[in-house]
């Protein structure tokens, strides 16, 4: 055997190293000093650090991790002694790229049981992550949320209509999430860099209304001391949001008729007109052709914002949004109010679903918030939800609304754990804390609509 043959030989790894070389997690360990003393493959691979360049230099050198310094999971394990299991941060490999990890850390002994440093096993998480936005983003555009198929519709359309530079009207009921859905569609457009301006054309008087949308110029009345820019000279460049466009008095609606038609307009007490440079996006509860046919809406008026309507439904037609909007608020709340209220406890999400939410989202919105004010640090119960909800847990508990409410909890928490293990039944029942007998006996039950192969068959594939 030649000297270079020799050379060539692979090092015998120890059964401990031959198992670290060969699972998918990265593994180092430092000494007291925190130099990395070991660094498996898996680690050459999530980091793009090779060995040899790691092991001797410090492990922050290395990774450059958001839990470097005071938040260090190791340095905490050192100092306790505890191990620290699945906390999630992020490191910077060698391209400099972001890369989502899992950590856990345990404290190394020699054979005498002294301690000489620490390990450490971190796991890529960016096939998850890009998974959760991925999923994340078939439930959310902007600042909607929704698993509901109604308003997947309207997903899917929104882009398109706010490429588009047309008037949209947005219908829906009090509370369904206009606005949201007006901001969403300036957010999407090409005009987004401009401003987002609204007015709620039911909260003013006609005399007041009429000065706030088109300005005025000094001297147009007693008080006018100097100009005032109106709402559509604010809007310029970007986006005028007219809500409650069913409120308009017949003055204001012939007013607004010729900004739509010849894009100008006259602030009051002007000699002439202003360019009205901005794209119109209008809101009702109201059935305006109901109105036209009335009287109390002009019929040219109506053709004019009728360019594309945007249908919002009710959240009774949506009820599956319920769960997602109401762990949505509690998040929010928690980041204002800087507290850590653990979610909503099964039977009071179970009201939540069974309740018709006569004033949609905001209502929703306006219970979850008077419970997470009640409940503390804990989780929200039903002592926490308003008495008209409340009310309904005594002696109509067993109503058929409750029932229904319950039975499409049981069947999404199924069907997330299924989809957790692949649709393996048993993986799915140990998940789930019950036998496997049981959890068939409430996929029958449920009617749930299942993939024919069970997850473990394709595993033996």
């Amino acid at each position: 055997m030649t000297n270079r043959q020799k050379r060539k030989t692979p090092k015998t790894l120890t059964p401990t190293e031959a198992i670290l070389e060969s699972i998918s997690d990265g593994v180092f360990t430092v000494d007291l000093e925190w130099r990395i003393t070991s660094f498996n493959r898996a680690a050459e691979t999530i980091t793009g650090v090779k060995r040899s360049e790691a092991i001797g230099r410090l492990c922050s050198e290395v990774f450059r991790s958001s839990m470097c310094g005071p938040d260090c999971a190791l340095q905490k394990t050192l100092k306790t002694g505890r191990p620290i299991v699945g906390k999630t941060a992020y490191i910077i490999d060698s391209r400099g790229d972001r890369i989502p990890i899992s950590v856990s850390t345990a404290v190394l002994r020699n054979s005498a049981g002294r301690v000489v440093g620490g390990a450490e096993t971190f796991r890529d998480l960016s096939e998850v992550e890009a998974l959760r936005r991925e999923l994340e983003g078939r439930f959310r555009i902007g600042d909607l949320a929704s698993r509901s198929p109604l308003m997947q519709r309207v997903f899917d359309v929104l882009p398109t209509i706010a490429a588009s530079a047309s008037t949209v009207l947005v219908h829906g009921e009090t509370g369904t999430g206009k606005g949201l859905v007006a901001r969403t569609i300036h957010d999407l457009s090409p005009r987004s860099g401009g401003p987002f301006v609204a007015v709620s054309c039911g909260a003013l008087p006609e005399t007041l209304l009429e000065s706030e949308l088109f300005g005025y110029k000094a001297g147009a009345f007693t008080g006018a001391t100097k100009d005032k820019p109106g709402r559509f000279a604010l809007a310029k460049g970007g986006t005028l949001f007219l809500d409650e466009i069913g409120e308009l008095s017949p003055a204001v609606q012939i007013r607004l008729l010729r900004v739509l038609q010849e894009r100008t307009y006259e602030p009051l007490g002007a000699t002439r007109s202003e360019t009205a440079d901005v794209r119109i996006v209008a809101a009702t509860n109201k059935d305006l052709a109901e109105e036209v046919r009335k009287g109390a809406f002009r019929e040219d008026l109506y053709y004019r914002v009728h360019v594309i309507r945007v249908e919002l439904p009710p959240l009774r037609r949506r009820k599956e949004d319920i769960p997602l909007l109401a762990e949505q608020f509690v998040e929010r709340f928690n980041r204002l109010q800087r507290r850590s209220v653990r979610g909503i406890a099964g039977e009071a999400l179970s009201l939540l679903m069974a309740h018709d939410w006569p004033g949609n989202v905001r209502e929703l919105e306006n219970a979850v918030e008077r419970a997470f004010c009640l409940c503390g640090d804990g989780r929200i119960e039903i002592e926490h939800l308003p008495e008209n909800l409340t009310a309904r847990s005594g002696p109509f508990a067993s109503s058929p609304n409750i029932r229904a409410a319950r039975d499409f909890l049981d069947a999404q928490t199924i069907r997330a754990a299924l989809e957790r293990n692949r649709w393996d039944r048993s993986a799915a029942a140990r998940d789930l804390g019950i036998h496997k007998t049981t959890l068939f006996r409430k996929i029958k039950r449920l009617g749930l609509s299942l993939p024919d192969r069970d997850g473990r068959s394709a595993r033996k594939e």
